[in-house]
């Protein structure tokens, strides 16, 4: 399971180093694509597959649909990573992310996500103020 947060950079040619924590996980291949809320989406080749057969069930001539699937696989990337555990993310998924230099890696049970790290500190610190009341809407979950 994939979670947990790691601060850390990606170099001037915009190579990542996967944390040590999550590499097990991860495996060694994995697809990284646009996310949302502004963040990259990485998923272990397992869950890959799930996300592309739900991806399928949606309705071809829906044109929200068509769009949000273009733009989501248009920018999916599959990585493998070297000896020194580390992967170039592209150029177009790094500025959709917003991603220049300092980083953040979070784990979300079956996925990464990479954030600036300005853009998550924002975020984290934007969802605090409504983490109970969000949770009160999925009175199903356990926690």
């Amino acid at each position: 399971m994939l979670i947990g947060e790691v601060n850390h950079s990606i170099d001037a040619k915009g190579r990542y180093i996967v944390p040590a924590k999550f590499r097990e996980d991860l495996g060694e291949r994995f697809v990284i694509t646009k996310g949302l809320d502004g963040c990259l989406f990485v998923y272990p080749m397992e869950a890959w597959e799930k996300v592309v057969d739900s991806m399928k069930q949606l309705p071809s001539n829906d044109v929200r649909a068509r769009r949000f699937a273009r733009s989501f696989f248009a920018g999916a990337f599959e990585a493998e990573i070297d000896k020194q555990f580390r992967v170039v993310i592209p150029p177009i998924l790094r500025e959709h992310a917003g991603i220049d230099k300092d980083i953040v890696t979070v784990g979300v049970s079956s996925r990464l996500e990479i954030w600036d790290k300005e853009k998550w500190a924002d975020y984290d610190e934007e969802s605090a103020d409504t983490y109970e009341e969000n949770a009160s809407f999925y009175p199903g979950v356990i926690i």
